[in-house]
């Protein structure tokens, strides 16, 4: 289970995280389109069409792209 709370940091940080949830899924998270929701310990996701609402709990682990921070 990833942290509620460094989870937001990250995104806060760098702009872009990865996640997979429990299903194997991954998805990608932008600074844009995401609200985190600090009552419910949930993440909002407008996907511009599609509303996706993600449970920390359900998130196994994350990751950044820091190669993308890293060029000049």
């Amino acid at each position: 289970m990833v942290d509620y709370n460094t989870l937001k940091m990250r995104l806060e940080e760098y702009g872009e995280v990865m996640i997979r949830v429990d299903t194997g899924e991954k998805i990608e998270l932008h600074k844009h389109n995401v609200t985190f929701e600090d009552s419910t310990k949930e993440i909002k996701v407008d996907a511009g069409t599609d509303t996706y609402w993600i449970n920390t709990d359900r998130i196994t682990y994350y990751w950044i792209h820091k190669e993308k921070f890293e060029k000049e």
